[in-house]
């Protein structure tokens, strides 16, 4: 009969703490390298110009905003393949009180893109601006004027389809 003699475990060396200490600290430094590459490829960081001065303005954009939708205009923007059609509408009609429409359109993520265009009046209440927009998501920050008074102003968040590359 043979008996089996029982290994001694292996010691735990400063070889092995090392391991352990890259292991951890180079999976916690890789996330944070790729997720800080990540926020700065996807955001631009910029929200307003100056947060004061936006502060400061914040109520009157509220009470401006109440006012609009008040007045019971509405605002319906709508993408076609090479351009984009806003129509003025009230209670459901055409409205005729503006005679000048401007588009900002942005990118929620990014500033480079960002374009701003003049609509064209192109019937009652309807307004056309070409415009070849990439896939994506957008907002058109829209300000309807007679002479130099806003009668409407709008922002609308919105999809251009479009095939993944």
């Amino acid at each position: 009969m043979t008996t089996r003699q029982a290994k001694a475990p292996r010691p735990f060396t400063g070889w092995h703490m090392l391991g352990v200490m890259v292991l951890f600290f180079g999976t916690i430094i890789t996330v944070n390298v790729i997720m800080a590459w990540n926020a700065s490829h996807s955001w631009s960081g910029l929200v307003v110009q100056n947060t004061y001065v936006a502060s400061q303005q914040f109520n009157g954009k509220v009470k401006e905003a109440k006012a609009f939708a008040a007045s019971g205009l509405d605002g319906k923007l709508s993408v076609e393949k090479e351009a984009l059609r806003y129509t003025l509408t009230r209670q459901g009609k055409p409205e005729l009180t503006a005679d000048k429409v401007v588009a900002m359109l942005k990118r929620p993520v990014e500033e480079h893109e960002d374009v701003t265009v003049e609509m064209v009046h192109q019937g009652e209440g309807v307004f056309v601006a070409p415009a070849a927009l990439k896939r994506g998501q957008w907002i058109a920050d829209i300000t309807a004027t007679k002479g130099d008074v806003v009668v409407y102003r709008q922002a609308i968040r919105f999809m251009v389809p479009g095939e993944t590359p």
